[in-house]
């Protein structure tokens, strides 16, 4: 079964969305979408230095991911500029640095574009066993900080005088934002993976009751977007990272159309969100 190259990239893909949709309710409640666009430039600086010193591409983009999340929550302590503004420095330095360091290596051949927007449909056994492995890790310690994560998203001062750590928990949660980032990039690229955490987890706040309803909304978004883009791709010879994209923004507008009854019912997002708002700017 591995042998076949479209059933690897939908084993590859479903992984990745099982994991990619409850993290991104958290993104989604905390507003921070740009902090994952962020950190997924970043993985472009990982790739050209993975290929610079000869390391594994996936083990290094988690680094560089790790050690920018603690650069931004050192710089928003430090300097004087807005978290969107040290986001955005962050994002395109990294970004360009990476390129500029890929530009200098001309002895070796980069698939720049398989970088930018993924290449699943080349998943090698390997690759899934490094997809499945670490989603399997970010989902157990994910489910095992859900309370205090949340906790801290819907009232940070709250959280911190009920002796939650909301800080510890911030930090994990960035980690476990680069772990997800770093193997989701051969799936979509660095440049979709923000659209496959979010768009699912926006989709799925349409038709939820409860964070945790939310959250699995989420994964089975991401999986049904998984499997009607690889199709799509296979059927009209399209890119299959932005295919993905394209299936889960489908969805998404899809649940945004009006249907009679659903205004009235209670989202999950909603409260989280509101109540998130004073606490967008942490990290």
């Amino acid at each position: 079964m591995l042998d076949d190259f479209f059933t690897r990239a939908v084993i590859g893909g479903i992984g990745v969305a099982l994991v990619a949709g409850p993290l991104g309710c958290f993104i989604i409640w905390r507003r921070l979408a740009y902090f994952g666009d962020t950190l997924s430039h970043s993985a472009l600086l990982g790739v050209a230095l993975a290929l610079l010193f000869e390391l594994n591409i996936t083990f290094a983009v988690f680094g560089i991911s790790v050690i920018v999340s603690l650069l931004l929550m050192l710089l928003q302590r430090r300097a004087s500029l807005s978290s969107d503004a040290l986001l955005g420095l962050l994002a395109h330095s990294a970004l360009a640095v990476g390129l500029v360091v890929l530009a200098f290596m001309s002895w070796v051949r980069v698939d720049l574009m398989g970088f930018l927007f993924g290449d699943i449909l080349a998943v090698t056994p390997f690759d899934l066993a490094i997809i499945w492995g670490g989603g399997v890790a970010v989902l157990a310690v994910l489910v095992r900080i859900w309370q205090p994560l949340f906790a801290a998203t819907v009232n940070y001062e709250l959280a911190t005088a009920e002796g939650v750590q909301p800080d510890l928990a911030n930090i994990v949660f960035m980690i476990l934002m680069a772990a997800v980032i770093a193997v989701s990039m051969k799936i979509v690229g660095v440049l979709l993976i923000t659209a496959l955490l979010i768009i699912p987890a926006a989709t799925a706040r349409r038709f939820s009751s409860s964070p945790e309803q939310m959250a699995v909304i989420a994964a089975i978004v991401g999986l049904g977007s998984v499997w009607l883009g690889l199709l799509g791709s296979l059927e009209w010879d399209t890119p299959a990272g932005p295919s993905i994209v394209v299936a889960a923004l489908v969805c998404f507008v899809i649940s945004v159309l009006p249907v009679p009854g659903r205004g009235r019912r209670e989202r999950a997002g909603g409260p989280a969100s509101s109540t998130a708002a004073s606490d967008r700017d942490r990290t």
